[in-house]
């Protein structure tokens, strides 16, 4: 069997197949040089220089993020929103850009604040809705479109290929926030986006034990020497061991992700009968507004991820989470143990998430047992 003909869920468990030439162990080591050899005529044979621009520990996990997003190179950062800002970082004061309205909290604020004041022209969209996109880009104005699908923490979702092709009929280039989904999901870069990001530290790493992000590559060309140049020059490396125990992680990214979803999808039909949940929000439910687009272009699944409105508004939600014993009241995502979290009064002022929601990270227990948790706390905080 070659590469190609092998699944992608083998060539993520066996990290490529990688086997070390001289001591034939099955797992890479940590290399942890800050600095490498010149030869005497004072080159690079080896093609690394300093720790800052590389690291032979990274070349495994960006080679296995490469082959399951179907790309042609990876860069792995110190975290997802140094992945993020690089591509915008990558365009130039003026350059317009169209993005969600509803996306990552911390990128928005920081597209919100510091990108504008650095001269991006930086327009949010309702990214769900095609034609908003379409009367937001300005042909040979716009440089970027960014889109997060599914979005955190409604889910809504937006067609890939539709914006792919409005993005590059004016010029501009399309990135996809693509941390939810994962490569197990949906892939991108094959629906036509230029750069894929995901905040590594969620589903790829999955242990909630790192922080990372990485960005991936349709085409090796001007534009991704730029983003690798930023990520030397800001410094925005991800550490040796970090990058090691990402490499682990990733290993075990399918039958992880595999299992979130069939325990989500569960949590959210069980819970769309709920009599104290106004509403779900799942892209694997029919009554979801995403639900086509989630069909068209996602694969095995839904995701992990789901958000319940609950009956009562802020007070009850708030009560709720305040009253899980299974599920843990925690920021972020995409790990083995189940989350829950009150967005709004994470996100604060400004925030689009409603008040009465409580974002849902499905993890790898027994779905029966957080229908029970999460039930029993809605019931000890209506009659509290």
């Amino acid at each position: 069997m070659t590469k190609k003909t092998v699944s992608a869920a083998s060539l993520a468990a066996q990290a490529m197949g990688w086997i070390d030439p001289v001591t034939r162990a099955v797992v890479p080591p940590i290399h942890m040089a800050s600095t490498y050899l010149r030869d005497e005529d004072n080159g690079y044979s080896s093609g690394r220089i300093y720790a800052r621009a590389d690291n032979p520990t990274f070349d495994q996990a960006e080679a296995t993020l490469t082959a399951l997003e179907g790309g042609a190179k990876s860069l792995i950062f110190s975290s997802g929103m140094s992945a993020a800002t690089a591509c915008f970082l990558a365009l130039a004061p003026g350059d317009h850009v169209v993005v969600p309205k509803v996306m990552y909290w911390s990128l928005r604020n920081w597209l919100a604040t510091f990108a504008t004041s650095w001269g991006l022209k930086v327009e949010f969209v309702d990214a769900d809705r095609t034609d908003a996109i379409a009367a937001a880009v300005k042909k040979g104005v716009t440089k970027l479109v960014w889109l997060e699908t599914p979005a955190n923490p409604t889910w809504a979702l937006s067609d890939i290929a539709a914006a792919a092709e409005i993005a590059h009929k004016a010029g501009a280039l399309l990135g996809v926030d693509s941390t939810v989904a994962t490569p197990v999901l949906t892939r991108p870069i094959e629906h036509g986006a230029d750069i894929v990001m995901h905040s590594a530290t969620k589903y790829l790493n999955g242990h909630s034990d790192i922080i990372a992000g990485a960005l991936v590559g349709a085409r090796d060309d001007d534009h991704w020497m730029k983003l690798r140049a930023i990520r030397a020059q800001l410094g925005t490396i991800l550490g040796q061991t970090e990058a090691w125990l990402l490499m682990r992680g990733m290993r075990t990214l399918y039958p992880r992700v595999a299992w979130a979803c069939r325990s989500a999808q569960s949590l959210a039909e069980k819970f769309a009968a709920h009599p104290m949940i106004e509403e779900v929000l799942y892209p694997g439910l029919p009554s979801f507004a995403g639900h086509a687009v989630a069909r068209k272009q996602m694969t095995n699944g839904f995701g992990g991820m789901l958000s319940v409105r609950i009956k009562g508004g802020e007070r009850a939600a708030v009560a709720t989470a305040a009253r899980v014993e299974l599920w843990k009241r925690a920021t972020s995502l995409g790990g083995v143990e189940s989350l829950i979290e009150h967005r709004a009064s994470i996100e604060g002022p400004g925030t689009p998430c409603p008040p009465d929601l409580l974002r849902l990270s499905v993890g790898v227990e027994e779905s029966a047992d957080l229908f029970e948790d999460l039930d029993q706390a809605l019931k000890r905080a209506h009659n509290a």
